[in-house]
């Protein structure tokens, strides 16, 4: 099966009117202005799933920091689920500073959302070093056996719109506050992975996966054959950030990646499979 794990959703109502927040959500109106900016709702999803012969995406809405625009995405989320029950797998956006988020997790779990999708911890107001500002959804989604997708950037290289201090320092912390929990960090985990050559770091993110989002804007192909020798393919998930990138724009990334029809197997959907019980 192969399965998207890293695709963004967004209600047509809010696709038309995505200026309307801007003043309550400074980090959307951020990300929505940049030239690369792109907005995809459920069928748009479908529509690039079945180009790329995929079997599986898995989406999330934007995860802001007022809980009632989470509430929002994640209504779209459950009723694309329960429309496409064997295409779409989904996510919940989430606050966790906000009031009543607890009661918004049980919800969504309850409508069949399977994890915590990709969290923006600089635009939701949330400390990495700062335990108690995730230590509530974390034991939430611990006690739920789910994992949660963050956001993480690279420290080095050139500055693009989202490039925030979200780096392998800070989401090493979060991996060493939170041992038990399941953590994605998303978008190569900004370099992370390259640090499980260091013996104390690989031992503390056992439980770490790491998602491709983007990842043909940062990487060589070759960065596959570095991760199979670190000996971590088994926790790479391919995440195409769609709308940002279709699907299909990774195609010559991954021929030319240098892994077996086994290895890419793996990144491709069976480590997400397994991960998310699909």
């Amino acid at each position: 099966m192969k399965v998207d794990f890293h695709i963004h959703v967004t209600p047509d109502d809010l696709i038309r009117d995505y200026k309307g927040i801007y003043e309550k959500e400074p980090y959307w109106a951020l990300l929505s202005e940049s030239p690369n900016n792109r907005f995809a709702n459920g069928e748009a999803v479908i529509a690039d799933l079945d180009n790329s012969g995929f079997d599986v995406g898995v989406v999330t809405g934007f995860s802001f920091r007022d809980l009632g625009l989470c509430k929002y995405v994640n209504d779209y989320t459950i009723e694309l689920v329960k429309k496409y029950p064997d295409r779409i797998v989904g996510m919940m956006a989430i606050s966790p500073k906000e009031r009543g988020y607890e009661a918004e997790f049980a919800r969504c779990i309850d409508a069949g959302l399977v994890g915590v999708g990709e969290m923006f911890l600089s635009g939701q107001g949330l400390n990495p070093f700062e335990r108690d500002d995730l230590a509530g959804l974390m034991g939430l989604s611990k006690e739920a056996d789910i994992p949660m997708v963050i956001h993480s950037n690279e420290p080095v290289g050139h500055n693009y719109v989202g490039k925030v201090e979200i780096t392998p320092k800070e989401i090493y912390n979060i991996a060493l506050n939170f041992p038990k929990n399941k953590l994605v960090f998303a978008h190569f985990g900004g370099g992370l992975p390259f640090y499980e050559l260091m013996r104390e770091l690989s031992s503390s993110l056992s439980n770490v996966f790491y998602d491709t989002a983007a990842g043909i804007y940062l990487y060589k192909p070759e960065v596959f054959r570095v991760l199979r020798e670190i000996g971590i393919l088994d926790k790479i998930l391919f995440g195409s950030d769609f709308p940002l990138l279709s699907i299909v724009r990774y195609k010559s990334y991954f021929e030319k990646s240098g892994l077996n029809s086994e290895e890419l197997g793996l990144v491709l959907g069976d480590n997400a499979c397994k991960l998310l019980n699909l």
